[in-house]
């Protein structure tokens, strides 16, 4: 059954416009009143919904049963990525949101190719979200990962020292230097359900100065293995350890 993002206020009986581009997805795929289709919100479960109505550029549905569906893992997992360049950020923000993360930070750091700022970095990060909400509606998540304006890694990590409200006690850097732990053996000292938060580097990885900057700031420098991974990958790959 075609699922459809609608982030507004949802219940059971509910007759409602589709936002234009949950409309626009219905249209595309030449469904008729009568049809039905599964929506949601990002604040948990799905609701069945029938469309009533199709005009040129609109569609009105009438909401149905409401099922507390929830596919999202069990441990919270944040992704703080140092950008790769060209479209690898599209890919990785898709394949992290099919696996489940719980939020993307994207950050400029030393090495980074990718430079955003004003509005081409807002526009960017819109762009993200959308490729976020394609994911989950394509592979059944009912929360959508939020993706974060564009941030300078020093700031950011000043920020999170500052606020600590919230943030994530288990905090990881994939590290190239020395002193690392593996990190299979870090989640395992962890209790299942404790949300982590991965800081990694874009081509190239973090500096020297970055690196000692986050483990100043709470981060257990830990190793995927011997194998260099290419940022993205690098980043997927943690998030799937943490998740399993």
């Amino acid at each position: 059954m075609p699922r459809f993002c609608c982030p507004v206020p949802l219940r059971e009986g509910l007759a409602l416009a589709l936002p234009a581009t949950a409309a626009r997805h219905v249209q595309v795929l030449r469904l008729q009143p009568g049809h039905t289709i599964t929506l949601f919100n990002g604040e948990g479960g799905e609701w069945d919904a029938t469309i009533t109505r199709m005009g040129r550029s609109d569609v009105e549905v009438q909401l149905g049963s409401h099922h507390a569906i929830e596919r999202e893992p069990r441990r919270a997992v944040h992704l703080a990525v140092g950008m790769p360049a060209n479209d690898r950020m599209d890919w990785l923000v898709e394949k992290a949101a099919e696996l489940g993360a719980a939020s993307l930070q994207p950050l400029h750091t030393a090495h980074s190719v990718l430079r955003l700022s004003g509005e081409r970095a807002t526009k960017k990060q819109g762009h993200w979200q959308s490729v976020a909400v394609a994911a989950c509606e394509q592979c059944g998540g009912n929360r959508v990962p939020t993706v974060q304006p564009v941030a300078d890694l020093a700031a950011w990590l000043k920020a999170l020292s500052a606020d600590g409200v919230g943030a994530p006690a288990l905090r990881c850097v994939l590290s190239l230097a020395d002193g690392t732990q593996p990190l299979a053996s870090v989640l395992d000292k962890a209790a299942a359900d404790t949300a982590v938060l991965f800081l990694s580097g874009p081509e190239g990885g973090l500096s020297a100065a970055e690196d000692a900057l986050a483990r100043s700031a709470g981060f257990v420098p830990v190793t995927l293995g011997p194998r260099v991974l290419r940022a993205e990958t690098a980043a997927i790959a943690a998030l799937t350890l943490a998740i399993a």
